[in-house]
């Protein structure tokens, strides 16, 4: 079976299994998708998700968010990791007064251009918030397809590089969420659920096979 064929096949079974694989972070705006995917870095969307409520309540807009501080900011986030968080929203708010008129923007180079804002964080902006098509790799997305052999690279960038080369560019949003639910759900980064894998027989991994 060529690589072609393969990874055809990957995705087809993983859109079977995940077809209504979607965010699992609650947003509902370009500037509330940014806020939630920031947040979200070494946190869980769980955790997230009980945040933004009052976060978004009390925060409706980017102008808002700007004319606040991180100190004020802090302790509605801090559940959801490091201080240096408030600090990348708040400053990340007030370039997107500065630069963007208060519109969050909408291509990658200037969305990483915002403090605190990643490539990963920029695709996610751009797929869930613009629906343009963009591969984010998260740890899940890094570690699922390395695992299955639909990128071979050691680090995010490199594997986002590759899975756009071997996905077809209208699956890149879809794809991305096929690949974390099944991150979540089965190839899991300890004890990986590989006997109860459907993508078993095409799985690139030797050492999670079982037997090897």
């Amino acid at each position: 079976m060529n690589s072609t064929h393969r990874n055809g096949k990957i995705l087809a079974i993983l859109e079977g299994l995940y077809p209504d694989a979607r965010p699992e972070l609650h947003f509902s705006n370009p500037y509330e998708t940014l806020v939630a995917t920031m947040l979200s870095a070494q946190s869980t969307d769980v955790q997230v998700n009980k945040v933004t409520p009052k976060l978004f309540r009390d925060f409706p807009t980017v102008g808002m968010m700007a004319e606040t501080t991180p100190e004020i900011l802090y302790p509605y986030v801090k559940s959801c990791g490091f201080r240096s968080k408030a600090t990348n929203i708040v400053q990340a708010a007030r370039d997107i007064m500065d630069r963007f008129g208060g519109n969050v923007p909408g291509t990658l180079e200037d969305l990483t251009s915002l403090r605190g804002v990643g490539r990963k964080t920029a695709n996610v902006v751009l797929a869930n918030a613009f629906g343009i098509p963009a591969m984010a790799v998260d740890t899940h997305v890094f570690r699922v397809s390395n695992r299955l052999g639909l990128a071979d690279a050691n680090t995010a960038e490199k594997t986002e590089q590759q899975l756009m080369r071997v996905i077809p560019k209208d699956q890149w949003n879809r794809a991305h969420h096929w690949l974390i639910f099944h991150g979540r759900r089965v190839c899991k980064a300890r004890n990986p659920g590989c006997t109860a894998c459907a993508l078993l027989p095409l799985c690139a991994h030797p050492q999670l096979k079982p037997g090897r």
